[in-house]
C-alpha cells in the first residue's frame, strides 16, 4: 500500500497533519496522536506502518467515544 493512501485516509477522516523534520510527520485526531516516518526512497508503507496507522485510527475512535456523552 502506498503511504500517500494512508495520509489521504487520515485527511479524509479529519486528522490534522503536522510536518516534522525530514520524513517525520505527526497526525492528530480527537485526542489521539500518531507519529510516523514517511517511507523513503520507496513510496510503499511497510507492514508495521500499516499496523501503526490502524492502531492510530482505533485510538482516535476510542478517544471520540469517550468524548461523546
Amino acid at each position: 500500500m502506498e503511504w500517500a493512501r494512508i495520509e489521504s485516509l487520515f485527511g479524509a477522516v479529519g486528522a490534522k497533519t503536522i510536518e516534522g523534520n525530514g520524513s517525520l510527520v505527526r497526525f492528530e485526531l480527537n485526542d489521539a496522536v500518531g507519529t510516523f516516518h514517511r517511507p523513503h526512497p520507496d513510496k510503499e508503507a511497510k507492514p508495521y506502518q500499516v499496523r501503526d496507522a490502524r492502531a492510530f485510527l482505533e485510538q482516535a475512535v476510542t478517544a471520540n467515544v469517550k468524548l461523546t456523552p
